[in-house]
This record gives C-alpha cells, structure tokens and sequence, in this order.
C-alpha cells in the first residue's frame, strides 16, 4: 500500500509503498476513505512532541470501511465505516481507567504517534476504540470531526456553565465549536492573529457574536475562555478577558511557554486547565450532539502524496477549516 511516512530526521514525510497492515485478533483492517490532517501531527514532524514510534504513518483523523475483521471482534462488520481517533488504545487497569478518565491513562497509545495512523491506504486499530459514522455522509466532511470535534468538545466541557464563550485561534476545532456553542444559545467572541480578517469574517459567518484580533479587548467579561493556537502568550491574555470565576481551557497537545503574569490576573477565582486527549464517552456524546447541531465542516481535500503541502499550508496559517488527505 501508498503511506506517507515519517522517519524523524526531518519535518518531512516520503511516499513509500509498504506492506497492508494484517489486523490482530482484536483489530481491524481499515481501507481509508479519508484523514484529517491536525496540528498535532505538525507538533509530531516538527519535534514538538517527542518520542514518536519511528519510522511512523501519521494521522489521528480517520475515516474508512472495515475491510477485514480480528478474530476476538465482535460488534463490528466487513464494509462498515467507522473513524478512528486519537486515543488508540488504553491499558483499562490504571486508576484513570478504573475511574472513567482513561483520557488520563498510564499506559496509553495514540494513533499517528505511537501507532501507524491513517496517512495511508489502509491502517489496523483497535476494534474497542473506533466510532461508528454514517454511510451516507461524505468522509471528507466527517474527518475533522475525529480530533477537532472531539477535542474541542471536551474542551467545551472543562468550561461549566457558559453563555460567553471566548475562542482564541479560529481554525479547525474552533470552526466546528462555534456551531456546537451557538445551537446552544451561547455568545462565542473569536480572537485571531492581528489583521487575520478572513478568519474574522468565517467567525461571523458561522454565527460568531464578535470577531477580531486577539490584541484587541473582549466586548464584555467572557465565562470561559478556550485557546486552541498554540501560543502561551494568549494565556495571561485571556485571562484578563475573563470574569471572576471563570476559566481559560488550554486545547491543544502542546504550546509555547507561558509568560509571566501578575498573580492579580488569576486572582478571584479565575482558573487555567488544561485538555488532554479524549475518552470515548466524548464521542457519545459528541456526534449526536455535533448532528443535531447540523455541524458542517470547512475542509480543503489533498491527495495522500500531498501530505507536505498539506502540513506546510496548515504550518503557515493558510488554511481556512481544516485539511483533509484522501487516499
């Protein structure tokens, strides 16, 4: 099969032809239709993240059809789409596990990391940690909604009880919670990079209540506050646009060190959390949530060859939504 892979010695990934996968007994063969391309996947090729398994197929978004099935599965049928995400595999023993946080695990694996992901025509996954997704709807579409969604849900979750909602960063995950938040009733205000007036005006466009640059005041105290870029300076930023009580949610996988702030930002109550991975509750909860919303995705389509083009033009804030591998 065609895979971009990725060896570690530089932030680029080689077309290879490698041998099909052969799922194990509690895992199936996956024929990919379609795979997000994430940040994380930039913070895995650029170093951010370190200790990836090498030589490595990235990808953590992904949609396909079953094409063969491990002899311990049950539950699952040949030809049946589902995604696959992040979280691939948890060790269920741990007191995160026990506790229902296996987000938390001890001993976790994660697809397009520790385990060969979806920038392929085919990958294996653990049958326990796929999602079923709809036949009808487009795979391109459905592929954001793997990791942008989902951790952008839980994201949304860590915040409580908002009625506004401030996100800074306004690319794949933020494009798919604007929708969420406001089919709830929730004022959402987008800050992004100074003079980024496209992403301001897509804000609007899918039912931001104010849109501008992340320099520039909140038009009033925000409940919560969620940053998806990953840029530590945006934190003691946020925090001053936040109410007493509120809380900035840290979404991303890695981001820039924080800068010092007047312990007087924090006071009141205000809190910092921060996201990591997701449980497969957040799914079930997620996808009915994300249907009745009628969330629709942005997304720019690149053929797997073009699996560089994509993480550069992610890289350099070209995009608008998310990009998308099809094999």
């Amino acid at each position: 099969m065609r895979a971009m892979v990725f060896e570690g010695t530089s932030p680029r990934l080689e077309l290879r032809n490698v041998p099909t996968p052969a799922p194990g007994p509690s895992e199936v063969l996956i024929k990919v239709e379609a795979c997000g391309v994430c940040r994380t996947d930039l913070h895995v090729v650029d170093g951010d993240l370190k200790e990836p398994k090498l030589p490595l197929i990235p990808g953590h978004e992904v949609v396909g059809r079953i094409e063969r099935i491990g002899d311990d599965v049950s539950g699952l049928e040949h030809g049946q789409r589902v995604g696959v995400p992040w979280l691939g595999q948890t060790c269920g023993g741990c007191r995160y596990c026990r506790s229902g946080n296996e987000n938390l695990c001890d001993t976790p694996r994660f697809t397009g990391y520790t385990i060969n992901g979806g920038y392929a025509e085919y990958c294996t996954a653990d049958a326990q940690f796929v999602f079923s997704l709809p036949a009808e709807l487009d795979a391109v579409s459905q592929a954001p909604l793997l990791c942008a969604g989902l951790i952008g849900y839980r994201s949304y979750k860590l915040c409580g009880d908002v009625r506004v909602l401030g996100i800074f960063g306004f690319g794949a995950a933020a494009h798919i919670l604007c929708q969420v938040a406001r089919h709830q009733g929730v004022a959402v205000y987008a800050f992004t990079r100074d003079g980024d007036h496209p992403a301001q005006t897509f804000a609007r466009d899918l039912g931001a209540a104010w849109a501008g640059a992340s320099s520039d005041p909140s038009p009033e105290p925000l409940d919560a506050a969620i940053i998806f870029a990953p840029v530590g300076a945006l934190v003691p930023t946020a925090l001053k646009a936040v109410r007493k009580g509120g809380r900035v949610v840290c979404g991303g996988i890695h981001m820039s060190d924080i800068p010092s702030f007047p312990y007087a930002d924090l006071w009141e109550e205000r809190s910092i959390l921060s996201v990591a991975n997701l449980t497969r509750a957040d799914g079930e909860e997620f996808f009915p949530l994300a249907k009745k919303a009628a969330v629709r995705t942005e997304t720019v389509s690149y053929p797997l060859e073009r699996a560089n083009q994509a993480l550069d033009d992610l890289r350099s804030g070209r995009l608008q939504g998310a990009a998308v591998l099809v094999p």
